[in-house]
């Protein structure tokens, strides 16, 4: 989404981006499987120079509520993970298939285009997680209209 944000406002690609997500989906919830997962891709990555997030979202129900106070209910699959961003404006994945690339974008690409960041309140929404995220986005690209968190639909 900051990239797209970033061509919309003739910025450079990479502007603002802390890091960039990786996620997966492996019933293996062991700290081991998902560690090594970790350094295999920061090894395969690290030509980027970028700093990159890689989590097993069967595993973040196990150290979700400690890190964030919220409950999260464990994920069937990564799209529920999707689900559960902050924001319905990121609510973005990409995952590469067999042919090119599938795209989960459960509410479309419209507030993306129109650079409004919309609260995606559920099981696990922390109203100031996402109060300081949008504060941070709204600094980088004062462009963007952020919708209070009680903002829904």
């Amino acid at each position: 989404v900051q990239s797209a944000w970033n061509v919309l406002t003739g910025r450079p690609c990479d502007y603002g981006i802390n890091d960039y997500d990786i996620f997966y989906f492996d019933r293996d919830t062991s700290w081991q499987a998902e560690d090594a997962v970790i350094r295999k891709l920061r090894d395969r990555l690290a030509h980027l120079g970028v700093k990159i997030e890689i989590r097993n979202q069967a595993r973040v129900h196990l150290w979700y509520p400690e890190k964030h106070g919220l409950p999260y209910p464990p994920l069937a699959c990564s799209t529920e993970g999707v689900d559960r961003f902050l924001s319905r404006t990121t609510q973005i994945g990409i995952r590469r298939g067999p042919i090119g690339h599938d795209v989960y974008a459960p509410n479309g690409f419209a507030d993306v285009a129109r650079m409004i960041v919309r609260p995606n309140p559920g099981p696990n929404f922390s109203a100031a997680n996402y109060t300081g995220k949008a504060t941070r986005w709204k600094e980088l690209w004062p462009e963007l209209t952020i919708l209070p968190v009680d903002a829904v639909g």
